[in-house]
């Protein structure tokens, strides 16, 4: 009876391991039919290239300018300049470029010149710099309404009070 259980034990491990086995066979075969799945669906369908999305661009004239409700939320620098080519400043001037060489600021204040603005070149004692001015007024509120119209075209435009 020994005889028939270690028989039966021995043949039920060997079913065991040979049972789970997977052959090389079988999985070349579901390759293979995976591939031709593959193949047969790209032949049923087309190829459709997406186009990306994209937010439409909004222009707005420049025209447009900036509301400022409190107009002594403007910065303004305080210098002593003096004016080195120019008919004379006014309390508040829009300075629209600062160079340390003068033929600089001579050419910035021809193109504004060209413009159509009464440009003029003030000097910084202090800083050693020239202050190319666009334009100058006796109210802060026009300097900074001329300021927002001249950061158009340069972005870094900023008012200076004239201390004599």
């Amino acid at each position: 009876m020994k005889k028939y259980i270690v028989l039966c034990a021995g043949l039920c491990l060997t079913m065991s391991f040979t049972g789970c086995k997977s052959s090389e066979s079988a999985y070349k075969k579901a390759y293979e039919k995976a591939q031709a799945q593959a193949q047969t669906t790209q032949q049923e369908t087309p190829v459709v290239q997406e186009t990306p999305v994209v937010t439409p661009v909004v222009t707005k004239p420049v025209t447009e300018t900036r509301v400022v409700d409190n107009l002594d939320n403007v910065t303004v620098r305080q210098e002593r300049v003096s004016v080195v080519n120019g008919a004379g400043l006014k309390d508040f001037s829009v300075v629209v470029g600062s160079f340390s060489v003068i033929a600089n600021a001579e050419g910035l204040q021809q193109r504004l010149k060209n413009a159509g603005y009464a440009a003029q070149i003030a000097k910084n004692e202090d800083r050693n710099m020239y202050r190319v001015i666009a334009s100058t007024f006796a109210t802060k509120a026009e300097a900074v309404q001329s300021r927002d119209q001249l950061r158009a075209t340069y972005p870094d435009a900023w008012l200076l009070f004239y201390t004599r």
